[in-house]
């Protein structure tokens, strides 16, 4: 299913069932595993490996040269897993020597102009929505959303589960099954909604926003709220994620709410 217009570099290798429209563009050294559409006038730059029954719409660049002035043209590659959706003009760099490459999970969807720079690491089940962009090395946990039009600042880590308000500046980083939203951005409940709709038990909700109350409703410095989560919540994997994100931050977690009023859900 290749259009005769469509341009294929010889060396790609390209799967069973792959559909490649009119006036796309096929570099070497890329691979597309089966079941993939390629819309017209995409991009598929070298290095690129894309996985199954992903869609990727016109316009959209993959594997793009790195916009750091660092790189130095070393080999890196792009991962796009299994039944991901890349949208209109989303532009998609590849990695430089400092992690060698960039990553975009399964069952995500990148959405149109959006922009994900060298050697960011995106999990699974992700939403980056329209004209998000995203410096380089930024992290992002699985289910994390990021609203549209917002700029996140290279090296920034998102946990698994947050969801970051639409027009954003995300500066520091994003716990786990948090909101933020404001300027600049803060802490404004956890994501329970989300936390529903994927399975979490009102007890384990509860659980979770009590775990936030110890860390921006208290008036605790980070650290001391970590040994009192420790010492006095009971142990779960919610419970050291959210502590073992938080120790392991290095640009700092974003600020708590500026008044008491965080939305009760």
């Amino acid at each position: 299913m290749i259009q005769p217009l469509a341009y294929i570099h010889p060396e790609a290798k390209i799967a069973q069932n792959v559909v490649i429209e009119p006036f796309a563009i096929i570099h070497k050294d890329v691979e597309i595993a089966e079941g993939t559409w390629i819309g017209s006038h995409a991009v598929i730059n070298e290095g690129a490996r894309i996985g199954r029954n992903c869609k990727i719409y016109p316009g959209a660049v993959i594997s793009a040269t790195p916009q750091d002035l660092k790189f130095n043209n070393e080999y890196t590659r792009t991962y796009i897993g299994d039944n991901t959706t890349i949208r209109e003009y989303a532009t998609i760099s590849r990695g430089t020597e400092e992690h060698w490459k960039t990553e975009i999970g399964s069952d995500c969807l990148v959405m149109a102009y959006a922009h994900v720079a060298h050697d960011c690491r995106i999990g699974n089940h992700c939403l980056i929505i329209n004209n998000v962009q995203m410096g380089g090395h930024v992290h992002m946990g699985n289910w994390a959303i990021i609203g549209g039009s917002s700029s996140v600042h290279q090296w920034v880590k998102i946990g698994a589960h947050a969801m970051i308000s639409g027009g954003s500046l995300v500066r520091k980083d994003v716990p786990p099954f948090t909101k933020a939203a404001r300027e600049p951005l803060s802490y404004t409940g956890i994501n329970s909604i989300g936390l529903r709709r994927r399975g979490f038990e009102n007890d384990k909700i509860n659980q979770i926003q009590e775990i936030y109350r110890y860390i921006y409703m208290r008036g605790l410095n980070n650290a001391d709220a970590l040994t009192q989560i420790e010492l006095e919540l009971p142990p779960s994997d919610e419970r050291d994620e959210i502590v073992n994100f938080i120790r392991s931050s290095e640009r700092g977690i974003m600020k708590g709410p500026s008044t008491t009023n965080v939305e009760r859900e």
